[in-house]
């Protein structure tokens, strides 16, 4: 019977992603003598090359393997937990990424690094071997000659093995990894030919293995895939093993390590910027498309959850569905009863499926304590990171989506605004500087905040740097929040230096835009001396939008509820008209600019004039204004519909829905509208001509 594979490499790709996270996570919190750990790291390495086995990914088992190796030389007490060590494993374990994110693209990936980072494997393990005391205990010389043996095995595996997804030759290829391997099969439980299921398996078999290291464990996580379904007897045979042979080839050993410890001498260990780990070939990104359908992962208990509510509704529709029979107005109580209980379950199974998508931001968290070990040792600053909320759930498409902003803006927490140790200490700081990832549910909405304690913005050389570049005139008064905004322009940075962290003044602004493509917005808060705070709000999911709907003339408008300040009815004493057309509404302390909605779309209004109109006012670009609207409806809960695949982009607009009567409604873009109606450049403007009037009025 042939079993095909493929069906399971999802699962197989999903576990070895997992298993690489532990890895890594551990590796980071690695210290001598912690024998739960270093198991728990062996134990994932295993698995990953088990898997790549079972599969055939030879590539993956060879470079595990060495990986394992040694893993378990540290796991044994062979060898001491150095940091170099850890780094190195640290890189391998990109490397292992970088070879699995391959097969699930169907892509290529850069041979040279994990050609190189096999080499500084070969040669770690080659120098603790070298480096071992010629001067042998009666205790090693018997685990030498244990381990230059040859062992005996018996696999008997039960006839259903095969109906699992397990190839015996896929194990013995494994096996073969340990040393030379022999088999003999037995065929004594082989029934008459017409009794044959072709679904069973009925041989068992005697395998010999010579191995110079290979131990009794090694030979079992082998087969430990399978222990269930098979017995397996493990002896040891060393008379089989010819003392000439093994003295040949512990001296061939001997020379070859002293052949590489010479050339590591000479060539030194290469360089390795693990830097560059963040770093994916363009043909395994170009290739990723293939895979954005991806998996998750979903709790039994959602999964019951959801049934439950699909039984609901089967009631339900099965009570409306006997209403409809010879239907009475007698009958009216109960079918509005009906109706109902449909909405309620409608409403219930809504949330339901949106919770199978939400998963705990950690998933997103679990990369910055990497990110920071590195950029810790690349700036020789010392760093601590501190997560909290890692618990907080988001849906999967936005955190896939957040991830990269949020690195740009930790990155940027290490390289501007923690302070080296000497400068932190002569300012009375800890020596130490820390830097905490929080996320915590705020209304409908998902807050992450990123603070350092750090020396903060400086607030005058933000300022000089945007009159130098001519974002600002040099007579422009700005707030604090104000100034802080500037840094988001693009191509701005106060970086004396360029660095590959950050300095390039080509990030913030795009970390910006991609918040706010996500339906967010990012706000700044710093000072001097004691930290800066980047928060970041962001709606919990993108396939539903709570929004206000508006109506200007005959068409239907939806605002999102997330940027909405407050509604209101315009008093004529409130208006202040400026120069260029603008008008500016007093909203208590504020200057708000009234952009007509009308205007910008080119459509008829019932009011036209700001005097009688309905404003709105938003948020958004660091800037309220308020939009004129004929008419406020309903507040409700629409679904997106995405203009660019149905369509395609249109300014102002960032999506559409259908309503309850299936009339079609398009979603406001407010920062797009604001760029429309004002413009980036008059932004600045805007804000300065705002302050001289409160000014003024003060």
């Amino acid at each position: 019977m042939s079993v095909d594979l493929s069906q399971f490499i999802p699962s197989f790709l999903e576990e070895s992603f997992e298993g690489l996270e532990l890895m890594e996570s551990s590796l980071l919190n690695l210290e001598q003598g912690d024998d739960e750990t270093i198991n728990s790291i062996f134990r994932a390495a295993h698995s990953i090359k088990g898997g790549a086995g079972t599969f055939g990914f030879e590539h993956v088992t060879e470079f595990t393997h060495l990986v394992e190796t040694l893993l378990d030389e540290m796991r044994d007490g062979r060898r001491e937990i150095q940091p170099n060590d850890v780094e190195l494993l640290l890189v391998s374990v990109d490397c292992m990424r970088m070879m699995i994110e391959a097969i699930r693209d169907e892509g290529d990936y850069e041979q040279s690094k994990i050609d190189d980072t096999y080499k500084l494997l070969e040669i770690a393990l080659n120098q603790n071997n070298d480096t071992s005391t010629p001067t042998e205990s009666p205790d090693d010389s018997k685990d030498k000659q244990s381990s230059n043996a040859t062992w005996i095995i018996e696999f008997i595996p039960e006839h259903h093995l095969v109906q699992t997804g397990n190839d015996p030759i896929l194990l013995f290829n494994a096996l073969a990894d340990l040393g030379e391997v022999t088999a003999n099969a037995n065929c004594k439980e082989l029934p008459a030919i017409t009794d044959i299921d072709p679904e069973e398996l009925y041989l068992s078999w005697e395998l010999t293995l010579k191995s110079s290291w290979a131990t009794e464990q090694d030979i079992k996580e082998v087969f430990e895939w399978v222990e269930d379904e098979c017995q397996l007897i493990i002896r040891q045979d060393s008379k089989l093993a010819q003392d000439g042979e093994v003295k040949q080839e512990v001296e061939q050993q001997r020379e070859e390590v002293s052949t590489v410890a010479t050339s590591f001498e000479e060539n030194k260990t290469p360089s390795i910027d693990v830097n560059e780990a963040d770093k994916e070939p363009a043909s395994a990104k170009s290739s990723k498309a293939k895979s954005e359908g991806g998996s998750i992962r979903v709790g039994v208990d959602k999964v019951d959850s959801l049934i439950n509510l699909v039984g609901e509704l089967v009631i339900t529709q099965s009570m409306l569905s006997e209403l409809g029979n010879d239907f009475n107005i007698s009958k009216l109580e109960r079918l509005t009863s009906g109706l109902e209980q449909l909405l309620q379950n409608t409403k219930e199974l809504q949330e339901s499926v949106m919770r199978i998508r939400m998963l705990p931001i950690s998933f997103a968290f679990n990369r910055f304590p990497r990110l920071i070990h590195d950029l810790s040792k690349k700036t020789g600053k010392d760093i601590e990171l501190v997560l909290k909320g890692e618990q907080t759930e988001l849906d999967k498409t936005v955190m896939e989506q957040i991830s990269d902003p949020l690195v740009h803006l930790v990155r940027n927490a290490v390289d501007h605004g923690i302070e080296p140790s000497d400068v932190r200490v002569a300012n009375g700081k800890p020596k130490k500087g820390t830097i905490i990832l929080d996320a915590y549910h705020q209304g409908g909405s998902i807050v992450i905040e990123i603070r350092d304690d750090g020396g903060g913005i400086n607030r005058e050389a933000v300022y000089r740097k945007a009159v130098e570049k001519g974002i600002i005139d040099e007579s422009t008064t700005l707030s604090d929040s104000q100034v802080f905004e500037l840094i988001f322009e693009p191509g701005f940075s106060t970086a004396k230096e360029i660095s590959d962290i950050s300095g390039r003044g080509v990030g913030m602004d795009v970390v910006k835009r991609n918040i706010q493509a996500l339906g967010g917005r990012i706000q700044v808060e710093s000072e001097p001396n004691v930290g800066s705070t980047f928060r970041v709000n962001l709606p919990l999911t993108l396939a539903i939008l709570d929004g206000q709907l508006v109506r200007v003339g005959n068409e239907t408008y939806i605002i999102p509820l997330i940027t909405i300040v407050e509604s209101l009815q315009v008093k004529p004493e409130l208006i202040n008209r400026v120069s260029g057309d603008m008008v500016l509404y007093r909203l208590r302390e504020d200057n708000v600019p009234v952009i007509p909605i009308f205007k910008l779309f080119s459509l008829s209004a019932e009011h036209e004039s700001v005097e009688n109109s309905l404003l709105v006012v938003v948020e958004a670009e660091g800037l309220k204004v308020g939009l004129m609207v004929d008419d406020l409806l309903a507040q409700q809960q629409v679904v997106i519909k995405s203009l660019k695949d149905n369509y395609h982009d249109v300014d102002g607009i960032s999506g559409a829905t259908i309503l309850g009567d299936g009339s079609v409604a398009m979603i406001l873009d407010v920062p797009g509208i604001i760029q429309m109606a004002i413009g980036r450049k008059m932004q600045i403007g805007v804000r300065q001509m705002m302050s001289s009037i409160e000014g003024v009025e003060a």
